[in-house]
């Protein structure tokens, strides 16, 4: 198979990448140059937002190209245009947030979704992730899948929510634990989402597929517990209700990053039914292999994870922790 990876250096697309050479796939990389792709790929630079930035991209054949693009859709409308007539198929990583909002626990991929167009420059992440999906369907039609991922985990993260936890975790001592212990989670190993990907692409699967684990996957509580044990710590998890929470105003998501309280948000992000992929393959390692496979990462890489510029740094502050323990 020849892969055309649209951006491949970081993250999701880095991931993707790797899997494809560890199947002994022909793999280019099309990329800005910020950051050097895996070994053994071919590199072609371009800025998709730059007049012209596509010019390395004219000549080419390729059996398949993914695509994580997360800016404007017109960004994803020219590259799927220009590569066609010269791709077989196009994969495009796109995000449960196209749902509108609120959603019920339950939802399928016939849910319905936020407005978007393919010729719209960048607004909101949803709206522009829908944009990008019609512009992938309107140059590759059938030929278009498109990978709807929830939360997204593992080694390589660079947006900070589990990193974050892990170097909490690590640190020992009475340690915020938002709760119930019990609170359901659903996201989506980096890797598996990978896999996936590859594997539903190269059976010319096409059309929407949310693709996180089931729900409960895993737990706060597992999480933390795999936190603890990864990192070899044994820290004292004060479980706090989402009440005492909310009256502090810490916020969650950001401040603690991948929980939410029990109601209509978590229900939107940790409630879909993901029987389409489960039956087309997805399989999801456990939470344990996750979280030991990010700590071991981190560690290769001196403890600090990358960030992108574009997201702000998640995470609650020691003082305003220790201030909602009573320490």
């Amino acid at each position: 198979m020849r892969l055309l990876m649209l951006g491949g250096t970081e993250f999701v697309g880095r991931t993707i990448t790797e899997d494809a050479l560890d199947r002994g796939w022909e793999v280019t990389v099309f990329h800005r140059g910020h950051h050097a792709p895996p070994p053994g790929t071919a590199a072609l630079h371009g800025d998709r937002t730059a007049p012209g930035g596509l010019a390395a991209l004219a000549e080419g054949e390729w059996d398949l190209v993914v695509d994580t693009w997360g800016g404007a859709p017109t960004a994803v409308r020219d590259s799927a245009r220009l590569l066609a007539p010269r791709a077989g198929r196009y994969a495009y990583v796109s995000s449960r947030s196209v749902y509108a909002y609120p959603a019920p626990a339950g939802l399928t991929e016939d849910g319905p979704v936020v407005d978007g167009s393919p010729d719209a420059g960048s607004t909101a992440y949803a709206e522009d992730k829908r944009g990008a999906e019609l512009a992938a369907l309107d140059a590759f039609g059938d030929r278009a899948l498109l990978v709807r991922a929830g939360l997204i985990l593992g080694p390589y993260e660079n947006v900070g929510r589990l990193p974050w936890w892990l170097d909490r975790t690590a640190r020992g001592g009475p340690m915020l634990a938002p709760g119930p212990r019990d609170l359901p989670l659903q996201y989506i190993d980096v890797r598996d989402l990978a896999r996936w990907t590859l594997d539903a692409a190269a059976a010319g699967l096409g059309g929407p597929y949310d693709l996180v684990s089931p729900p409960g996957h895993a737990t706060m509580g597992t999480l933390l517990d795999a936190c603890a044990a990864a990192t070899g710590t044994t820290p004292d998890l004060r479980w706090t209700d989402a009440d005492a929470i909310r009256e502090a105003g810490i916020e969650a998501w950001t401040e603690l990053p991948i929980w939410l309280p029990e109601g209509e948000l978590h229900d939107y992000m940790f409630g879909s039914d993901v029987t389409k992929a489960l039956a087309a393959g997805l399989v999801c390692r456990p939470v344990e292999d996750t979280v030991a496979d990010t700590w071991a990462w981190l560690r290769s890489i001196g403890g600090v994870a990358p960030q992108r510029p574009d997201r702000p740094r998640k995470g609650i502050s020691a003082e305003r922790e220790a201030a909602l323990l009573g320490l």
